[in-house]
């Protein structure tokens, strides 16, 4: 235990997600031995991300305006939604440049543990948003794990009623991967979404 100050930020930044004691107290200690210029932008970098960040009143990725430079991109193709857990998901489709069209970022996932059901996601946003009878496919991206799975399984069967097509991303084996180090599931799903290999 420290004195004062010193333990306040060790216990604040034990707060962030990821950080356990060994790792908050590294970076207070990293933060006392800093340039003190370089940690007020810091600071003021948090306190701008609070104040200026928000969430696109559209899709809800984040945005410093009301919606986010992709829903007002118009070049997206407006008749495909893709569905992902949180923004930082857009980031990681984004990068692959291969998707061209509309986000929904859900908040998050099915999770009874932690107490997230599906009344805590925005996924009345979501059937709000087809309405206009604009879009034609929604794409499931939500994470492979057992939240994310759940979440796609209960869109999918509350979707499949409203007339849209609606496509899970295919999961497998990574590129460079050893087959002999595959788990199960992950090696039975790449049989499952297996395609033509002479196009």
């Amino acid at each position: 235990m420290y004195e004062g100050a010193v333990q306040d930020l060790i216990d604040e930044l034990g707060r962030l997600p990821g950080i356990g004691p060994k790792s908050a107290q590294r970076l207070a200690f990293h933060i006392l031995e800093a340039d003190s210029d370089d940690m007020k932008r810091l600071a003021a970098a948090i306190v701008g991300v609070k104040e200026r960040v928000k969430f696109c009143q559209i899709c809800g990725n984040v945005s410093e305006q009301d919606t986010c430079a992709i829903c007002r991109d118009t070049r997206r193709d407006p008749s495909v939604i893709c569905v992902v857990e949180e923004s930082k998901d857009v980031l990681a489709i984004e990068r692959t440049r291969a998707y061209r069209g509309r986000y929904h970022v859900l908040g998050g996932a099915i999770n009874p543990i932690a107490g997230i059901g599906p009344d805590q996601l925005r996924i009345r946003e979501l059937l709000t948003r087809l309405n206009d009878d604009q879009v034609t496919e929604i794409i499931l991206a939500t994470n492979p794990n057992l939240e994310g799975e759940a979440t796609s399984t209960y869109l999918a069967r509350m979707l499949k009623t409203i007339g849209v097509t609606v496509t899970r991303l295919a999961s497998g084996l990574p590129v460079g991967g050893d087959l002999e180090y595959a788990d199960e599931i992950t090696l039975g799903r790449a049989f499952e979404g297996r395609r033509n290999a002479i196009t």
